[in-house]
């Protein structure tokens, strides 16, 4: 399936006219990135828009993106980040309740699926950080499971987030139900993708496509950074049940908008 992330539209909100759009340059399927800039998940009236459109249209609703940060500035202005491993419990609660906040919108968007962040690009490794870890997966799971929703935890740049640690967690949590987005990003900055692919396996349940020139998380269209992206799209075709391709692009690379729809269906084409 083909995914497209509306993390390239971050700096617009998101209305039907993106979705359009989406769906007119070969998107099957959604993902929602959950930013109250972008997508106000607290504003009923916005939620219902979203939904509307998605009962309308045979374009499906995939994922959400869980909030990074709660407010409409991605932190700019001193807001703390959403942090489910942070070492203060207050924080640690705060972030779980911003992240039902955008979970409750499964009432009105049936999406499949909840990308979730452990965790900053600081964070350590520790026996601390495994049972936070596996505390705010259980807290949300049963949240998310009423509403049909599975929780996918995302590989990131941290300790905590390789995908060795992170396959450690859910084992250790007896945590079958949650799955994992590999970011073909994120993964080629640390422990390279056809790694990440091997150890994650059929954990992998979606997988966010982007490129980077292997230094920093660039988030470029594919093609435009150094990733083997023929080797990528054969490992993740081998495993027993190929996941979605979501493709997830910087929203301030300057492409200019009416390039934006061929770039897309390009990207997809890798994937055919």
């Amino acid at each position: 399936m083909r995914v497209l992330s509306t993390h390239l539209y971050l700096n617009q909100r998101l209305h039907p006219g993106l979705l359009d759009q989406a769906g007119r340059a070969g998107a099957q399927a959604i993902e929602i990135f959950a930013a109250r800039q972008h997508f106000d998940y607290t504003s009923p009236e916005h939620v219902r828009e979203l939904g509307s459109w998605f009962q309308s249209n045979p374009v499906e609703a995939w994922s959400m993106h869980a909030p990074l940060f709660p407010d409409r500035e991605m932190g700019r202005a001193g807001a703390p980040a959403v942090n489910l491993l942070h070492p203060e419990k207050a924080r640690r609660i705060d972030a779980m309740d911003e992240i039902r906040r955008a979970l409750e919108t499964a009432d009105h968007i049936r999406y499949r699926n909840l990308i979730l962040h452990l965790g900053e690009r600081d964070d350590g490794w520790s026996p601390r950080t495994i049972e936070y870890s596996i505390t705010a997966l259980e807290h949300l799971g049963a949240f998310a499971h009423p509403l049909g929703v599975r929780l996918l935890v995302e590989n990131l740049t941290s300790e905590p987030t390789t995908p060795e640690h992170l396959v450690m967690i859910l084992q250790m949590g007896h945590l079958d139900n949650v799955g994992v987005c590999l970011d073909v990003g994120h993964a080629h900055i640390t422990v390279g993708v056809a790694g990440a692919i091997a150890t994650l396996g059929t954990r992998i349940a979606s997988v966010h496509v982007h490129d980077n020139h292997g230094l920093k998380d660039e988030h470029l269209w594919p093609g435009d950074g150094s990733i083997d992206w023929p080797a990528a799209a054969a490992a993740l075709k081998s495993l027993p049940s190929p996941p979605p391709a979501v493709l997830e692009i910087g929203h301030s690379l300057g492409d200019a908008p009416a390039a934006v729809p061929a770039r897309i269906e390009q990207s997809f084409q890798l994937f055919a």
